[in-house]
């Protein structure tokens, strides 16, 4: 997955203003603690950061997005 993609898809979920704040503020477990930010930032693959996403927010996230 493109980091444009994933981008794309965690705005629809969450909504741009929301998006960025979720990404920088929440600690994810699927990401091992990290923030999405911090686990982009440390290499982690985007399709791997996305599915931690749709594991912590599954009520967000639509499933046509999945």
């Amino acid at each position: 997955m493109r980091l444009t993609d994933f981008w794309t898809r965690l705005e629809e979920s969450f909504g741009g203003a929301y998006a960025r704040s979720l990404a920088a503020d929440q600690s994810i477990a699927g990401l091992g603690g990290r923030t999405i930010d911090e686990a982009l930032a440390q290499g982690e693959e985007t399709a791997t950061v996305w599915r931690a996403v749709v594991a912590a927010y599954p009520d967000r996230v639509p499933s046509r997005l999945r």
